[in-house]
């Protein structure tokens, strides 16, 4: 689970913004100032900041410049009212790792804090071998048993997050969102359930008793750690 922090005192913005990003991955945390900002930073740690320039009792700038003083390089995307080029460029140089500029559409603001969390995950080797498979995904060679196995390129992207999170259940609404597009596109219902059927049909000995490629009912997807 995902642990988001954000500071933001207007607080029908700051209520939409949490319903947008809390789901079965992701938690998130809003304080309305700095002070309160401050106290909750001191206690406990997350995975991501969402801090808002302009605040009542001062700048999240200010607490930016804090926080990359004590040596945390926690994501920090700023949200601001300032559209000037000279502001983001301040922002950006005070540490943050991406500037949103209000009014803003919650997807894409979804779309920015998926993109920075994912730079924080563990990612998987270009080149993995497990079992009868060899992955490779930088020169998007793909083997089982030594055969050579076309994959589109949504499948690749299916099963890099599957093998990125393998031995755990993925759930179906995290695989949408990071197969297609951070959610920033419409899909259709049935995507993924037509898409792990082709997965499997490529990569399972029996694709209707899958060893690897599991599903996990009432959440989503697993690859199986084989022992």
């Amino acid at each position: 689970m995902k642990r988001i922090f954000l500071l933001e005192d207007d607080e029908t913005l700051g209520r939409g913004i949490a319903m947008a990003l809390t789901g079965p991955e992701a938690s998130v945390f809003c304080r309305p100032n700095l002070a309160k900002a401050r106290e909750v930073l001191a206690e406990d740690r997350f995975d991501l900041l969402i801090l808002d320039v302009n605040l009542p009792d001062g700048s999240g700038l200010t607490l930016l410049r804090q926080v990359r003083s004590e040596g945390d390089a926690t994501p920090v995307i700023l949200l601001t009212a300032n559209d000037l080029e000279l502001d983001e460029v301040t922002g950006l140089e005070a540490g943050a790792d991406d500037y949103i500029t209000k009014p803003f559409s919650l997807a894409v603001l979804r779309a920015r804090v998926n993109a920075q969390l994912r730079r924080r995950a563990p990612k998987v080797s270009q080149t993995l071998s497990m079992g009868p498979f060899a992955f490779d995904f930088e020169n998007m060679d793909f083997r089982r048993d030594g055969r050579g196995v076309e994959l589109s390129k949504t499948e690749q992207k299916l099963l890099r997050v599957l093998l990125e999170n393998r031995g755990h259940a993925v759930p179906r609404a995290t695989l949408v969102d990071r197969v297609w597009t951070d959610g920033a596109e419409f899909v259709e219902e049935n995507a993924l359930s037509v898409t792990v059927k082709r997965l499997r049909s490529k990569l399972e000995a029996d694709p209707a008793r899958p060893e690897y490629l599991k599903t996990v009912y009432g959440i989503g997807y697993i690859w199986a750690v084989k022992l």
